[in-house]
C-alpha cells in the first residue's frame, strides 16, 4: 500500500512527528509511506520536508501562494496520480481542504487526521468550521482524542467514518540518551525544569515562567528550558525579563537532539491551556521523566495523576507551581513517576501500535470508497436504459 501524506507544515510539531514515526513504520513493512509538503509563500516552512528526506523519506514540495492557489489543487491531483498512491492521508485543516478539491472526483480513499482546532479568534474558527464541513466527504477520519471526535459527530462527521488512534513514538531514540544541557552547570545537582512545546497562547508558557519565577524562591539556583519555536516569542521573551528570571532561564528554540534534551531534565512540565494528546508528553515519558501536566485534552488518559504524573488544573498558577516544587523537594517520587511513565509509554503509545491502527483506518477507508462505487454504478446503468 502507498501512502502519501499531504500537510501544511509551520514547523516540527506534534503532526509532522507524528508523520514520520508513521512513515517510518510503514517503510519498514511490505507498504510505501511518502510525503507532499506545502511550500507557502508567506511562510515557506520545510523543514518536515528536509527532516523526510534527510531520513530517506520521499517528499515532494507543492508550491502554493496565498490562501486560495488553483495551481496547488492542481499540483495535489497530478502528484495523488503520479506516486500511485492507494491512500490520500491529509492532516490540518489547509491539507484537507485543499485535498478534497483536488481529488473529490477520483476514486482515490482520502483519509484526515484532526489533530485539534484551536478556535482562538475568528479566522481559526472559520478555518475549523469550514474544515470540518469538507471531512464529511472523506472515506474516514482519524481523531487524536476524544474531545476532537466530539467536535467532529457534532459537525456531522458520521460515527461509523471516525476512528480515535491516539499517537504514538519511536521508543528506541530515548533510551540511554546522553546529556546535553548540563555542560557549564555549577554542578550536577544542579535541577532543570522543562518546558517543550510551540510558543503560543494555547501551550501556556507565560504560565510556565511565572511558575518558575515562584519556584526560584526555594530554588534559587534551578534553570528551567523552554524548547520550541512560534509567534509569541517576542511576548515570551519580553516576559522573562520582567519577572526579573532571565539568569535561571533559557529560550532554545528548535532543537536537534531531543533526546538528549529530555535526558538533561528532572522534572517537565505541561501547561497547556488547550490541546490534544501532545508528542512532547510522550517522549517525556520515554525518557523516564517526572511529568506535572494540566488536565486538558487527552491528557489524563496517559498522564495517570500520582501514577504516571502530576496532573493540575489549566490557567492555575499556584497549583502548577506547588507541584513542581514538590518534585523538585523528593528524588524518590520522581524516579517512581519515571518508570511508571516509561511503562505506561511501552504499554499503549508505541509507533508500531499507531501504524497498525492506522493501516486498518486505510483498509476501511479502501472498502468504504469501493462500497460507494458499487452503490453508484447500478444507478448510472439505469439512466443509461432510460435513455
Amino acid at each position: 500500500m502507498k501512502v502519501l501524506h499531504i500537510i501544511s507544515s509551520g514547523g516540527m510539531y506534534g503532526a509532522e512527528a507524528v508523520i514520520l514515526n508513521l512513515s517510518r513504520s510503514l517503510n519498514e513493512g511490505p507498504h510505501y509511506s511518502m510525503l507532499g509538503v506545502f511550500s507557502n509563500s508567506s511562510n515557506p516552512n520545510l523543514q518536515l520536508h528536509e527532516a523526510a528526506l534527510k531520513e530517506g523519506i520521499e517528499s515532494h514540495l507543492i508550491p502554493c501562494n496565498g490562501q486560495i492557489d488553483r495551481t496547488a489543487i492542481t499540483s495535489i491531483r497530478e502528484l495523488a496520480v503520479r506516486t500511485g498512491a492507494d491512500i490520500i492521508h491529509a492532516h490540518g485543516y489547509k491539507a484537507d481542504i485543499y485535498v478534497y478539491l483536488g481529488l473529490r472526483r477520483s476514486r482515490i480513499p482520502l483519509v484526515s487526521t484532526c489533530h485539534t482546532w484551536y478556535d482562538n479568534n475568528l479566522l481559526t474558527s472559520l478555518y475549523g468550521a469550514a474544515d470540518r464541513f469538507v471531512l464529511r466527504k472523506y472515506a474516514r477520519v482519524v481523531a487524536v482524542s476524544d474531545e476532537v471526535k466530539q467536535r467532529l459527530l457534532k459537525s456531522g462527521v458520521r460515527s461509523t467514518e471516525i476512528h480515535l488512534v491516539r499517537n504514538g513514538i519511536e521508543l528506541g531514540p530515548f533510551d540511554n540518551a546522553v546529556p546535553s544541557l548540563r555542560a557549564g552547570l555549577p554542578s550536577d545537582r544542579t535541577p532543570i525544569v522543562g518546558l517543550v512545546g510551540r510558543l503560543a497562547w494555547e501551550k501556556g508558557v507565560d504560565i510556565f515562567l511565572r511558575a518558575a519565577a515562584c519556584v526560584l524562591g526555594e530554588f534559587p539556583n534551578a534553570r528551567f528550558v523552554v524548547v520550541g519555536e512560534g509567534p509569541d516569542k517576542d511576548k515570551l521573551e519580553q516576559l522573562v525579563d520582567e519577572l526579573n528570571i532571565r539568569g535561571n532561564v533559557s529560550m532554545l528554540g528548535r532543537r536537534d537532539d531531543m533526546p538528549s534534551v529530555y535526558a538533561s531534565l528532572d522534572v517537565m512540565v505541561s501547561s497547556s491551556r488547550q490541546e490534544g494528546l501532545p508528542i512532547a508528553i510522550l517522549e517525556g515519558m520515554a525518557s523516564s521523566l517526572p511529568l506535572v501536566a494540566t488536565a486538558v485534552g487527552e491528557v489524563p488518559t496517559v498522564v495517570l495523576d500520582g501514577h504516571t504524573g502530576v496532573l493540575v488544573p489549566a490557567n492555575n498558577l499556584d497549583s502548577l507551581t506547588a507541584e513542581i516544587l514538590k518534585l523538585l523537594r523528593d528524588p524518590a517520587v520522581r524516579t517512581r513517576l519515571g518508570i511508571a511513565a516509561r511503562q505506561r509509554v511501552e504499554e499503549g503509545y508505541s509507533a508500531a501500535r499507531m501504524t497498525t491502527d492506522y493501516l486498518c483506518v486505510y483498509a476501511e477507508a479502501i472498502e468504504a470508497v469501493k462500497g460507494r462505487e458499487h452503490r453508484i454504478e447500478p444507478s448510472t446503468a439505469s439512466q443509461g436504459n432510460a435513455k
